[in-house]
């Protein structure tokens, strides 16, 4: 167990972090090692609250000194003690700018005002919300992460958050099998969408690549992708006045 009032440093171009206690004696860490330690010790929510991508971003973050270990609600005061206690600096209240502790809860889609979107379908970093295009969509309850990305992509506000802990917060309300499946589906999706904008990458390159042969191509349609996009805003506006005029009080 690390004393009180160690002193952390991290020398990055060496890799490696130096814990320094309070009878000068230094003791070398791997940041490789530190930044698997700390990582470990987030609930792997993913939600961003944090100021950083994912929780492997702010764990990182942690280990360059770029970060606080106060910064991260749903980990709430028990995440802060975990992660003082692996780099040796001092336990200090979350940071409201980042948040509050508060029960878990889990995205519920009123699924009456969904229009089939599938942005919040794209926005759940665990692949916790299932559906098709124009097809209502559902939340998997034991999997959603309350990480809450889900609520500002929803141009219809049917996506509202229920709590299923009760009074129980931060890692009192989770768990670390949780937390390691949690993990699990981020980084397939992670690996998903990676491959999809890798493989949207090759098309348009390929596209632009191809040379056109005027003679056998067929006439070319004025701005398709423009009305196209312009198609789809007339939809999905149309769509949100229905749900605004259904949920406005008759007088």
């Amino acid at each position: 167990m690390r004393r009180p009032g160690a002193v952390h440093r991290v020398t990055a171009p060496q890799r490696r972090v130096d814990i320094r206690w309070d009878n000068g004696k230094v003791k070398p860490i791997s940041l490789d090692t530190l930044f698997d330690r700390i990582n470990s010790a987030l609930p792997q929510t993913q939600c961003m609250r944090c100021g950083y991508a994912d929780c492997a971003a702010y764990a990182q973050a942690i280990v360059l000194n770029k970060a606080t270990i106060n910064q991260c609600p749903p980990g709430g005061a028990e995440g802060i003690k975990r992660l003082s206690g692996i780099t040796g600096l001092p336990v200090q209240p979350l940071n409201p700018l980042n948040g509050l502790e508060g029960p878990r809860a889990v995205a519920v889609i009123d699924e009456a005002w969904c229009i089939g979107c599938t942005l919040c379908i794209k926005a759940c970093p665990v692949d916790a919300i299932v559906g098709s295009n124009k097809m209502m969509h559902t939340v998997i309850e034991p999997v959603c992460t309350g990480c809450e990305l889900c609520l500002p992509a929803c141009p219809v506000d049917c996506i509202s958050l229920e709590n299923v802990t009760g009074t129980l917060t931060g890692w009192n309300a989770w768990s670390v099998p949780q937390a390691h499946a949690a993990l699990s589906r981020y980084e397939v999706h992670s690996y998903r969408s990676s491959q999809d904008k890798r493989k949207d990458a090759k098309m348009l390159e390929k596209t632009v690549q191809t040379p056109l042969d005027p003679a056998s191509e067929p006439p070319v349609q004025a701005q398709p992708d423009a009305d196209e996009a312009e198609r789809k805003r007339v939809v999905i506006r149309a769509a949100l006045e229905r749900s605004r005029a259904q949920r406005s009080p008759k007088a």
